[in-house]
């Protein structure tokens, strides 16, 4: 007799959780995980933004390209807003990946593509220590789009 209860609440036990995997995989959402996107908020100082925006169409515009080119990136944007504050960006420079694990995968060869786009690191810091003087980095963001489809 003991056995047989054991037997009984063993086979229901399976039975349950049998019954609780096939609805969890029957759960579907009505969206989907879509790009990655870097995201950089900017302050440009007080009468720095024709100089800023000058770099913005011209190293970092090529550099853009050079990636968009080299498939390490679907897209990017620049977004430009009124301050609301002394501590607010005014600039929002967006870069498109197609997913997190290719990001991470071309870091290298993202290196590498600066290197010859840009210069070598000490022409790159010395950009670096030049922007400094008309605009400041308040924050990068790395954001992942959510595509309001179901997965197909």
């Amino acid at each position: 007799m003991k056995n047989k209860t054991r037997i009984l609440t063993g086979s229901l036990i399976v039975l349950i959780l049998t019954l609780s995997i096939v609805v969890v995989a029957q759960v579907s959402r009505p969206y989907r995980n879509g790009s990655v996107w870097s995201v950089s908020y900017i302050q440009m100082k007080p009468g720095m933004e024709n100089a800023y925006l000058n770099y913005i169409a011209t190293d970092w515009k090529r550099s853009q390209e050079a990636l968009k080119k080299d498939r390490q990136i679907i897209s990017y944007k620049v977004m430009t807003t009124e301050t609301h504050g002394k501590d607010d960006w005014n600039i929002m420079l967006m870069t498109e990946y197609k997913d997190m694990a290719t990001r991470e995968a071309n870091e290298a060869k993202e290196d590498n593509l600066y290197q010859t786009v840009l210069g070598n690191d000490e022409k790159q810091m010395q950009g670096y220590r030049d922007r400094l003087q008309i605009r400041e980095v308040l924050e990068v963001r790395t954001a992942r789009e959510i595509v309001l489809e179901p997965r197909r």
